[in-house]
């Protein structure tokens, strides 16, 4: 049953639609907007509270989830404490070994990072300048390498720059040994393909070696250059040559030779 306030309101909004039908088009419009004008706060405050609300729930992750992570962080980090664990024994039974057998003891690389400042832009020569040299500890001969694998070595060493001449140039021969055979063989530039310095070429391989797509080759640490287990590539394909004689196969590059900025020189 409708109380007095409600034939009130009731009797307001019927006057307020009568007067709006009687009004002419142009005054009615003008009086519309003013009401509008009055809840227009309220609706905008609704709105932008309910997006706050939404961007709230969108930046906060469910609960299950975050605990999910963290698990699984935990988990990481268990592995890589057991490995780290496992490292360390190596380490020292490799210590134990050497003592053992009189060898040198291991020591870590160590050297510093380099800016590439200009390249060869046709690849003839395939070196590369960076900004290192003399005053920063650089010698000529030196390795070059990146996270990736070998670059090159160091060819000529001014005050301020240095350049490196890289892998696959006639001038980088580079002793390696195929990380699954123990073949060892000499790196080269492939003549098949003599603009492409992402393929060299590998030489002098025992004709026997048991060779196959996707085999990692690696310095063989028998040079003064480069030190033995950095990465130089992987193998592609092979074939005899020299009457059977000998294999050779061809490596792909580790390190894209063309997009290089940062590169790491050996120190002594």
């Amino acid at each position: 049953m409708l109380r007095r306030p409600h034939y009130i309101a009731l009797g307001i909004v019927v006057l307020v639609t009568v007067v709006l039908l009687k009004l002419p088009s142009r005054a009615a419009t003008k009086l519309k907007l003013v009401i509008s004008a009055l809840y227009v706060p309220f609706f905008t405050t609704a709105g932008s509270t309910q997006k706050s609300v939404e961007k709230a729930a969108n930046a906060v992750m469910p609960r299950k989830e975050l605990l999910e992570q963290l698990a699984e962080l935990q988990k990481q980090n268990q592995q890589l404490r057991v490995r780290t664990m496992q490292l360390e024994s190596r380490a020292q039974e490799n210590d134990r070994l050497r003592i053992h057998l009189g060898l040198p003891k291991e020591v870590l690389w160590k050297g510093k990072w380099g800016r590439v400042v200009a390249k060869d832009p046709a690849n003839w020569w395939r070196t590369i300048r960076i900004d290192r040299g003399s005053r920063d500890g650089i010698v000529t001969n030196a390795a070059v390498i990146t996270e990736e694998g070998l670059v090159g070595r160091v060819s000529d060493v001014g005050f301020t720059h240095s350049q490196v001449v890289l892998v696959g140039d006639p001038d980088c021969g580079v002793s390696v040994i195929i990380e699954e055979t123990r073949d060892h063989g000499m790196v080269r530039p492939t003549a098949s393909v003599p603009l492409d310095p992402s393929i060299v070429e590998l030489n002098w391989l025992p004709r026997n070696a048991k060779l196959a797509p996707g085999q990692r080759v690696i310095t063989s640490g028998m040079s003064n250059y480069f030190p033995k287990g950095i990465l130089l590539g992987h193998i592609i394909d092979f074939r005899s040559v020299g009457y059977g004689l000998y294999t050779e196969a061809r490596i792909k590059l580790a390190v894209n030779m063309n997009g290089l900025e940062e590169v790491f020189v050996f120190l002594p």
